[in-house]
């Protein structure tokens, strides 16, 4: 049975008031495809019928999960490289000058994902600070999926995923061959620390942070879920901290307290009070 927009229109419900992410009309068509395993994972034989249980009882371990499985995990190693670059060129060299005293850098990367994106800033890191050693280095990586959130930990990929962004030297550098996966040493994993926290509802206490990427997720909310979440960004990063958002996004328009940076080819921002 194919669904009815009475239906879509109360997953799109679902996943929103679950994750904040907005469902447009031509989106509708990946409900199916994404919601039929929980679906079957519940002993229901399609979507539509999925529907129709959650109408009957409200369930929010059922609704968490639908949410989470139509939320997009794209991702790679060194995705979009440019701010990585900035990275390690210009933002940890900066923070290290003026970190000297406290001798810390805490970093959080939101929507992580399956983990590629804080691997890689960890790899960064170990290559290039190589005398960072005494220092405390943090890097906070969350995610709404527990799903994502465990295989990040886990720290394997497969030959695909090693191939999608991650250079030779690096491959052999910070993983062992297992088998048919990829495994992440022991060097980066002790870099990072991997949370759940869904981004649209209230936050646990996170500290302070110097760097704060949050890449390629504020796309899927709507103008005022933005500018709430970057709000809240600003009251956890430090005034003379770096926000790094997606190359397809932009503050403007949102009304926020952060000013645009140039740092070579890369755009990062400020805090403007």
């Amino acid at each position: 049975m194919l669904l009815t927009d009475p239906d879509i229109e109360f997953l799109s419900g679902v996943v929103a008031e679950y994750s904040g992410n907005v469902i447009s009309p031509r989106q509708a068509y990946m409900l199916e495809k994404q919601l039929t395993p929980v679906a079957k994972n519940v002993g229901l034989n399609d979507v539509v019928e999925l529907v129709g249980k959650m109408r009957q009882a409200p369930n929010a371990i059922l609704s968490t999960q639908v949410a989470e499985a139509v939320t997009v995990n794209e991702t790679s190693f060194f995705r979009d490289n440019h701010p990585f670059v900035a990275l390690e060129k210009k933002v940890i060299p900066d923070l290290i000058a003026r970190n000297q005293s406290k001798k810390e850098i805490r970093i959080w990367c939101a929507a992580c994902s399956c983990g590629q994106e804080p691997y890689t800033i960890a790899m960064i890191i170990r290559e290039h600070f190589p005398h960072l050693s005494d220092w405390n280095i943090q890097i906070v990586a969350t995610d709404l999926s527990d799903e994502m959130l465990n295989k990040s930990k886990s720290g394997e990929y497969s030959q695909l995923e090693v191939n999608r962004g991650l250079p030779v030297k690096k491959l052999v550098r910070f993983f062992d061959r297992q088998g048919s996966v990829w495994q992440v040493k022991q060097e980066l994993k002790d870099l990072i620390d991997f949370r759940r926290l869904n981004l649209t509802t209230a936050w646990p206490f996170l500290g302070q942070f110097d760097i704060v990427f949050i890449r390629n997720v504020l796309i899927y909310f709507d103008q005022s879920t933005k500018a709430e979440i970057l709000h809240r960004v600003r009251r956890v990063l430090r005034p003379d901290g770096y926000l790094f958002i997606g190359s397809v996004e932009t503050t403007i328009g949102l009304g926020v307290p952060f000013q645009r940076e140039e740092i070579d080819v890369s755009v990062c921002y400020r805090p403007n009070n």
